[in-house]
């Protein structure tokens, strides 16, 4: 995905890259053995497997746009964007889920933890500094 913007701080590369490694073999793990993270959660396992394997897909997916993203994070913010909104969103719904509709255990919560959580503040950083950096980089126009 071309070449870096060389103003993005290292960080950031590694940031994306370790997501995009994470989330890939996050996703093959539950597109490939569905049923074990519901053995590792003592929890029954839903009747629809296949539902479970497509957000491992999913997830898998977001990994391979990390790893894009990773080359030039400034430019790739969308890319983060549309990550940092599923690690909001994904742990306000098991929040839900369980706090409200008392269908799931607390247990089930952990996945948010290493999906989500350990994520959110170096990508709300990405953004930031993304937004800074588009910010500065327009130049104002004049009307004559």
């Amino acid at each position: 995905m071309g070449q870096s913007d060389g103003q993005s701080p290292g960080w950031m590369k590694w940031v994306l890259r370790a997501a995009g490694i994470y989330n890939v073999l996050w996703g093959a793990w539950v597109v490939l053995w569905p049923a074990h993270f519901w053995s590792l959660v003592d929890m029954q396992q839903p009747n629809y497997p296949f539902l479970w394997q497509c957000i491992g897909m999913i997830v898998g997916v977001y990994g391979v746009g990390y790893w894009c993203a990773a080359t030039a994070p400034l430019r790739h913010w969308p890319v983060v964007l549309v990550g940092f909104l599923g690690k909001v969103f994904g742990p306000i719904g098991f929040l839900d889920a369980w706090l409200r509709l008392e269908i799931l255990p607390a247990r089930f919560g952990i996945m948010n933890i290493f999906n989500d959580l350990i994520w959110l503040v170096p990508f709300a950083l990405i953004l930031l500094a993304a937004w800074k950096h588009n910010r500065s980089s327009v130049a104002p126009s004049h009307s004559t």
